[in-house]
């Protein structure tokens, strides 16, 4: 694309910490993503997943930043994401979207409603790829159910869910399960309180299962101690709320877990194609009681399906006086590059 490695440099995007984003592997990841699309269109001859190759192979080909000149920090202002589900460009983008609006989420409910937060983990058995879809449409109408029951409406204030599905690559079988962030009333931990058998007995019902799931039940907040300062309390309970936001804000699959190695292998054409079919237009995150309210009220806009190039909101707007970075793949290099100008 350029004559010489003095006609461009490499993309350096850092965090405050100093940490790199890492817009090359995901690119790369997203790239090789698009590549079992294609072989899948070849193998099924279905003009429906070269559609999607096509659609990866140009994800997230440019990217455009303002760079502040006094802090040097880049900030994405416009770039194209393809948002297929199973892009990794495009899950690595909805992840930190969804993270930071239940940031803002959280710290909204604590302030309007002073609640606790238990963190709950809906399981049912590994099924088979072809029972995949079906299994997921049957646990969404469970987590309904579940969230109607007298014993759990009269406890929390609401919900926010996340689909997550995990495979087991040796028994070939996929695992989906939810993890809920739930607001309780300030009486949860007495007489509201529900136990873990109980949550298990609950679920079992919603779902009609004959057997006993595997449910987990655990409390955000650590107990405060009794002889510690309150700000040391406050902080512990924040560090534990944000790790709890950041847990559950993963999107439903991670890329690693969909295509491993390196190679087009039958192993991972076969995931592509079941977990592909079974997320095709469905909604994997969910809000329910106070914490939609907060949504709405907050204005924050669609995570799933939105916009993926503004994450955070800022105080100001980008400065006028920021300069212009451009960051194009380069398909030989396998980098981001930013060709050298004199007024960047």
């Amino acid at each position: 694309m350029y004559s010489s490695e003095n006609d461009y440099s490499i993309l350096e995007d850092k965090i405050a910490t100093g940490k790199k984003r890492d817009w090359k592997g995901k690119k790369r990841r997203t790239n090789f993503m698009a590549e079992h699309y294609e072989a899948l269109e070849n193998k099924i001859g279905a003009p429906y997943y070269g559609k999607k190759a096509e659609k990866l192979i140009g994800c997230a080909e440019y990217l455009s930043f303002k760079r502040d000149p006094e802090k040097g920090k880049l900030k994405l202002y416009q770039a194209h994401f393809c948002k297929v589900r199973l892009c990794p460009m495009c899950a690595w983008r909805r992840s930190l979207k969804i993270a930071y609006h239940n940031k803002l989420i959280v710290e909204e409910a604590n302030r309007q409603y002073g609640c606790g937060w238990i963190f709950l983990t809906l399981t049912v058995r590994n099924v088979k790829g072809e029972r995949l879809k079906p299994q997921i449409s049957e646990m969404m109408e469970g987590f309904r159910k579940l969230f109607q029951y007298k014993k759990v409406k009269t406890s929390v204030f609401g919900f926010f869910r996340a689909l997550e599905i995990t495979k087991n690559h040796e028994e070939d079988t996929y695992h989906p399960h939810f993890h809920v962030l739930i607001p309780v009333k300030k009486n949860y931990f007495g007489k509201n309180y529900i136990k873990q058998a109980e949550w298990t007995s609950l679920w079992k019902k919603a779902m009609k299962l004959d057997y006993t799931p595997i449910v987990d039940i655990r409390r955000v907040k650590s107990k405060a101690k009794i002889d510690a300062e309150q700000i040391e309390n406050d902080v512990r309970e924040a560090m534990m709320e944000q790790k709890a936001v950041l847990e559950i804000s993963k999107y439903p699959v991670k890329d690693t877990d969909v295509v491993r190695g390196n190679k087009v292998t039958e192993d991972n054409l076969s995931t592509v194609f079941y977990l592909d079919d079974a997320l095709a237009a469905r909604r994997l995150i969910g809000y329910g009681g106070i914490l939609k309210e907060i949504h709405k009220e907050l204005n924050l806009g669609d995570a799933e399906d939105g916009d993926l190039v503004k994450i955070e909101e800022e105080d100001d707007e980008v400065a006028n006086g920021a300069f212009e970075v451009m960051a194009y793949w380069h398909p030989g290099i396998k980098n981001y590059i930013v060709k050298q100008k004199a007024d960047l």
